[in-house]
């Protein structure tokens, strides 16, 4: 502990009253310092949850040389806190139950902890398809949303903060939190389906601790010691570790972005005129230019290519959607939108991820004619409605599209936004200040959705991954510790002709980790989203993940894998391919060729293929590859409709035979 210093005055310069204050003062400083209360880490903390079958750590701070006790299920456990006041306490095996009580003791200092329970406890981690909550999904998933309430799943949020100096003792904050529909709502919805079905299968407390941030590339999870085979993360970190240097370029980008949008404000005709803003339903229109949305506004349009666009469209409504409390959804929009129903602002959202659905409120809407308008504020790439998503007016019981044509006039033309350094993002940042003080906390497994942040350098991910898995081990001091991931879904347009992929390359990074022991692969090839990076098909991810834990890390005999690649031989001018994982049998497709395979002869060229089932083999060809040599299956980006799958429900991993450079 710090010394305390006390200045005091020489006895000939104060009274008989000064002293005593001063004598007080000090009785009371060291009556302070005597007794200086246990802090725990915000992981043990009310409602926290245990993990069974396995030697557990409590651990705190108090003071120096003090004995600490903690009480638990009727027994007590010491110890004596070294000289910095830290200390830990190991407990016992204990089976699955709760809720129990802990009351942790040193001299002068007692905390009850209420509402304990002992069960198995994941961690979960990743980027925004980890972080992705039940609220971007809460329309898709009401009913279970409605019907979350269990108080035997509990999610803790660590906060998202990162420290590229140190690996941090403890975390900011963070607290327990039952499943209800009300708490589910911030729960990581992958994490929570996960959760979920572990629960339903073995009836046992459930604790995941959420720990993810959008856009993370794998190297900000990983300690400096697993980086120091890529020394140029290493450097990148050296770059960033100067507070007074990360400061100056947090408040610069701060200022920047504040200035741009001040800008934007102070440019755009459409509020310029308070008297007469272009969301008032009485504004002409007539010389707008026409658009059919969901679509981009051209590029040619703009003196420069972003700022304030303007969009608007008049629709009829009938009685039917006068009662009760519709609903307008627009999708994606790029960046941020303000959306306007008959001149009363009813929605707004910061930036483009999120899909856009606005309650209208009662009374808003008149029999007939009715104006929509929004503003949208775009600071990078093409401003307007991302397509593929539908454009509605609808209740529980009536839809009016929206889609087709709209007009839209530029309220004010802008550079694009400075980009800035993401430094959450850098190497070992996310891993000091969200990893590292999780790792006394005992855990049964980790589940990880990731990749997307590392896809222009997937060759580079085939060896990073395995690293971070043997790191977090390390870490953990498990050195088998179950680690089950999500492999990249399907998301772009569906391409022509067979072409390189970087998204299949770092699907196949992820594939390639499988080799290593105690790991499993949520396939996720069919249930992705061609228009979105984040689709909102989340229980299906959680519950192929469940899936893989029940064989991984549970045990269980059961097929948790879809078919992966084995082998390929050829014969009379065909490939033909066994799997490992194969499951009882294909499910097999409702047309006679198999789409997605591409083969390819000598010359390194791909052609879309043939392809069938025979038994347990697929075999593949074209009329146009008399000698092949190599076979691709969903070798793209978003290879479309996927139709390998066995009966188990789970899709083929896509693959290649080849490993020639993309």
């Amino acid at each position: 502990m710090e010394q305390l210093k006390v200045s005091i005055p020489t006895v000939h310069s104060i009274d008989i009253q000064q002293m005593k204050c001063i004598c007080i003062y000090l009785f009371l400083l060291i009556s302070f310092t005597a007794s200086a209360k246990i802090e725990l880490p915000k992981l043990i903390s009310d409602g926290m949850v245990l993990q069974r079958n396995t030697q557990l750590n409590i651990w705190g701070w108090a003071t120096a040389r003090d004995r600490v006790t903690v009480h638990f299920q009727n027994n007590t456990y010491q110890a004596i806190t070294d000289q910095n006041g830290g200390w830990k306490v190991k407990l016992p095996e204990m089976v699955a139950g709760g809720p129990y009580k802990m009351v942790i003791s040193a001299k002068d200092s007692t905390i009850v902890l209420q509402n304990i329970l002992i069960g198995e406890v994941w961690l979960c981690s990743g980027q925004s398809n980890m972080q992705f909550t039940m609220t971007g999904a809460k329309y898709k998933y009401a009913h279970s949303i409605a019907n979350s309430t269990n108080a035997f799943i509990r999610h803790f949020q660590v906060p998202k903060h990162y420290n590229l100096n140190e690996p941090q003792e403890d975390l900011s904050g963070g607290q327990w939190v039952e499943a209800h529909p009300e708490s589910v709502l911030s729960f990581s919805a992958v994490a929570y389906f996960f959760g979920r079905t572990l629960y339903d299968k073995y009836k046992v407390p459930i604790g995941l601790i959420n720990a993810s941030v959008g856009g993370s590339p794998a190297q900000a999870w990983m300690s400096r010691e697993a980086l120091k085979d890529f020394p140029h993360y290493l450097e990148e970190t050296e770059k960033y570790t100067d507070s007074a240097y990360v400061e100056t370029l947090e408040q610069k980008h701060l200022q920047q972005t504040a200035d741009w949008h001040e800008q934007a404000r102070v440019l755009d005709q459409g509020i310029q005129d308070s008297q007469s803003p272009w969301f008032a339903n009485y504004n002409d229109r007539t010389s707008w230019l026409s658009i059919m949305l969901p679509d981009y506004v051209n590029p040619v349009d703009y003196v420069q290519p972003n700022g304030v666009v303007w969009f608007n469209r008049t629709f009829d409504v009938r009685e039917s959607f006068l009662d009760g409390t519709p609903q307008v959804k627009l999708g994606r929009i790029i960046d941020a939108d303000s959306v306007y129903i008959n001149g009363t602002w009813v929605g707004a959202t910061s930036h483009q991820w999120a899909t856009r659905t606005y309650n209208i409120p009662k009374g808003l809407l008149q029999p007939g004619r009715n104006q929509i308008t929004v503003r949208v504020v775009n600071w990078g790439g093409r401003a307007g409605f991302v397509k593929g998503y539908p454009l509605t007016l609808a209740t529980q019981t009536d839809t009016l599209d929206l889609s087709g044509s709209w007009r839209y006039q530029i309220g004010a033309r802008m550079p694009p936004l400075e980009s800035s350094v993401v430094l959450q993002w850098i190497p070992t940042g996310l891993f000091n200040n969200m990893i590292a003080p999780l790792t006394n906390y005992k855990i049964k497994g980790v589940i990880w959705y990731q990749g997307e942040g590392n896809v222009s350098k997937a060759q580079e991910y085939v060896q990073l991954f395995p690293t971070l898995i043997q790191d977090w081990r390390k870490k953990w001091q498990e050195s088998d510790l179950p680690f089950l991931f999500v492999q990249l879904a399907n998301f772009g347009k569906v391409v022509a002709q067979p072409q390189a992929s970087n998204w299949a390359l770092l699907r196949e990074a992820q594939l390639k980790t499988l080799a290593f022991p105690n790991t499993g692969m949520a396939v996720a090839i069919d249930i992705g989203e061609w228009n979105d990076v984040h689709p909102k098909n989340k229980e299906d991810v959680g519950k192929r993940l469940a899936l893989a834990a029940q064989k991984i890390a549970y045990k269980e005999k059961l097929v948790f894998s879809g078919p992966l690649y084995k082998s390929m031989r050829i014969q009379k001018g065909r490939a033909i391919l066994t799997f490992n994982h194969f499951g009882s049998k294909w499910i097999l497709p409702n047309r006679e060729a198999i789409p997605g395979f591409a083969i390819a002869g000598t010359d390194k060229h791909f052609v879309w293929a043939n392809a069938k089932i025979k038994g347990n083999k697929v075999i593949v060809w074209s009329d146009d590859i008399k000698e092949p040599v190599a076979v691709r299956y969903a070798w793209a980006n978003n290879p479309g409709t996927v139709t390998l799958i066995n009966v188990e429900g789970v899709p083929a991993s896509p693959f290649r035979t080849d490993q020639w450079e993309p």
